[in-house]
């Protein structure tokens, strides 16, 4: 499968407990960090619910 490669560009402070956990489950660490994730349905639930803090590079 191919890859969707996306970058935290909005910090995780003073949102909702169940965002940070998100962040983290998508493997965040720290801002501007960039991974690689397998687009399957789950992992495209996690990056909408938190679309306002990542982006996607394409």
């Amino acid at each position: 499968m191919e890859k969707i490669k996306i970058k935290q560009t909005k910090s995780g402070i003073g949102k909702p407990l169940r965002q940070k956990r998100t962040l983290q489950a998508l493997g965040f660490k720290r801002l501007n960090q960039e991974i690689e994730v397998e687009p399957t349905p789950q992992i495209e639930g996690m990056i909408k619910k938190v679309s306002h803090l990542i982006t996607i590079i394409e």
